[in-house]
């Protein structure tokens, strides 16, 4: 009766694990874009929200391109042209409004165009970046005003140059300038020709709207960001800058911004010069992250400048980290690596060391495992050892269960003084479980942030990597368009993941328990359903992972004979136990 108790138990919990689970991968991991998070229809107050950002309203799609198709053809505007970026920048308001990512799809679809990250003002999409100057007493340059341009196209080798006189002896110009990557250089300059001095200050911001942001989760924040005397701030959500309207952090500013899953605009001040951060809710989901200089005064006949850099674009690793390198405080932190990063990039530098040799990301997650495998197969060959000494001790361990099976807790007292006579570690079996959590854990957190995982296919049907398998029960394998929610999203890997897991179960010697021994055996096939909805990557180095170990196991049975032998018999004696049950049923 009490093991069809605890029978009746474990099933409960495994139900109750697979609808909890659902619920928390939904909510901690949320789905790749196209699948809806949240449903809001055009003008609700609440906004669908993807892992990727974006519109994703049909309406306010179908807006934005009537939009940019009417703003951007304005020939005043300044072309940017460079390796990584194009857009333009408008002359009114001296706005960087139209950049869209070079390298970077919006889909899988090869055909896709590129990554639109800036919009102008009113847009649907609307995110701009906008350099000026405020003061009293004096005519100042506004949103409106119309800057005079000077040099053609803005590239690499090619500066632009934005001029506004204000007639009353002071000159204001802004030269732009921009790399190979994704980082733009403002400098902001006034010139002052009048008799008396003035009083300006120099600002940038970025002003975007919270609608096409990418999900914040617990794992990958999205919204504000900022590092503030050498540490990066993930606190504040867009929530958090509506409800309070205008968050100032404390300290230095190193640099200050806005952050997606992949991507990141933010403002770099002059590190020699005392700034003012902010980030300010200017309405509806419309909100700024303002950077300003201290007023500087400027006597007649002279003049100042002040310069502030810009990075639009892909959050590529090794970009981020040569800026840090090149004096911009922690930017490699702009990607949410987390606590544990330490662990994480190591893994993740590996991973495109492999990827350069192979030329294919899923290739490269294979050979991680392997390298994995190999550096733990001498932990492997000491669990083989330990199970073999913990079957030698089952004869021993069962009269103690016999003879002290009223009183559990001298049986467990002599239990564990067996192990200490013998000299056996019952947990050493679990060790290369638990040593491949912080490389399970690192992958899981490179496939989510690293955008050089992004829309990286494998073979097949598996067009990327760092989302899940589209070839599932339910759609027919990907035949009908139609994505099932949840743990029923069974795909292909999926099915391959629990078979691997079972058969890798069959391997292992049984447990002294028998419902024990059931609960093992349906376990594969929970884990199934449970990881079902995770990135195709993670299941391939999982399925790889357990297709060695059984390789591993058959290559340590020949070594250690005696475990082989047990399991035969225990094998031998469930097959033989079972007739005899429903016979005396």
């Amino acid at each position: 009766m009490d093991n069809q108790r605890n029978l009746i138990l474990a099933m409960a919990l495994v139900i109750l694990l697979l609808f909890g689970w659902d619920a928390a991968t939904q909510y901690f991991y949320p789905a790749p874009k196209g699948e809806v998070i949240e449903q809001a229809q055009a003008g609700d107050e609440d906004v669908r929200r993807t892992r990727e950002g974006g519109l994703t309203n049909p309406v306010a799609i179908a807006e934005e391109r009537r939009d940019l198709r009417t703003q951007l053809a304005d020939t005043s505007r300044v072309p940017i042209d460079s390796a990584k970026v194009s857009g333009s920048i408008n002359p009114v308001g001296a706005r960087i409004d139209d950049l869209t990512l070079k390298t970077h799809r919006e889909t899988i679809d090869r055909n896709s165009g590129p990554v639109r990250l800036f919009s102008p003002a009113g847009t649907p999409a609307q995110h701009f970046a906008q350099f000026g100057f405020v003061g009293t007493g004096i005519a100042m340059p506004g949103p409106e005003t119309v800057w005079e341009t000077e040099g053609g196209s803005l590239s690499s080798d090619s500066p632009v140059t934005l001029t506004w006189n204000n007639g009353s002896g002071q000159i204001f110009q802004l030269r732009f300038t921009i790399d190979d990557e994704y980082m733009i250089t403002v400098t902001q300059s006034v010139a002052n020709t009048a008799s008396g001095p003035v009083a300006v200050q120099p600002y940038g911001f970025i002003n975007r709207t919270s609608e096409t942001a990418s999900t914040d989760t617990w794992t990958v924040h999205s919204g504000p960001i900022g590092a503030f005397d050498g540490s990066v701030a993930f606190d504040n959500d867009y929530e958090d800058i509506v409800d309070s309207r205008l968050i100032e952090p404390a300290g230095r500013t190193d640099w200050v911004g806005f952050t997606d899953i992949y991507w990141l605009s933010a403002l770099v001040p002059d590190p020699q010069v005392a700034t003012d951060a902010a980030f300010r809710a200017l309405g509806g989901s419309n909100v700024r992250a303002d950077l300003i200089y201290d007023p500087v005064t400027i006597v007649p006949g002279k003049q100042f400048s002040r310069t502030t850099r810009l990075f639009a674009g892909a959050k590529e690793s090794e970009v981020l980290d040569a800026y840090e390198d090149a004096g911009i405080a922690n930017f490699g932190l702009a990607i949410d690596w987390g606590w544990f990063r330490w662990f994480e990039k190591p893994i993740f530098w590996l991973l495109k060391e492999l990827f350069d040799l192979a030329g294919n990301f899923g290739v490269a997650i294979i050979a991680l495992t392997f390298v994995v495998r190999l550096i733990m197969f001498p932990v492997a060959q000491r669990q083989f050892k330990s199970m073999a000494a913990m079957k030698a001790l089952q004869p021993k361990m069962k009269a103690l269960q016999e003879r002290h099976k009223d009183d559990r807790t001298v049986m467990q007292q002599e239990v564990m003084a067996l192990y200490k006579r013998e000299k056996v570690n019952p947990l050493a079996g679990c060790l290369p479980m638990f040593l491949q959590i912080p490389v399970f854990f690192a992958l899981y957190k490179v496939l989510m942030l690293a955008i050089e995982m992004r829309h990286q296919p494998f073979a097949l049907w598996i067009r990327d990597l760092s989302a899940p398998d589209p070839a599932m029960i339910l759609n027919l394998f990907g035949l009908l368009d139609f994505t099932p929610p949840g743990f029923l999203s069974i795909g292909i890997l999926a099915l391959l993941l629990g078979l691997s897991m079972w058969l890798q179960f069959r391997l292992n010697p049984a447990q002294m328990d028998p419902q024990q021994q059931k609960i093992f055996m349906i376990m594969p096939w929970i884990l199934m359903f449970v990881m079902a909805p995770f990135a195709a990557g993670l299941l391939l180095y999982w399925i790889t992972s357990n297709f060695l170990t059984i390789a591993q196991q058959k290559l340590l049975y020949l070594r250690h004979p005696q475990l082989q032998a047990t399991q035969a018999d225990e094998a031998k004696a469930s097959n033989t136990a079972t007739p005899a049950k429903s016979a005396d049923g």
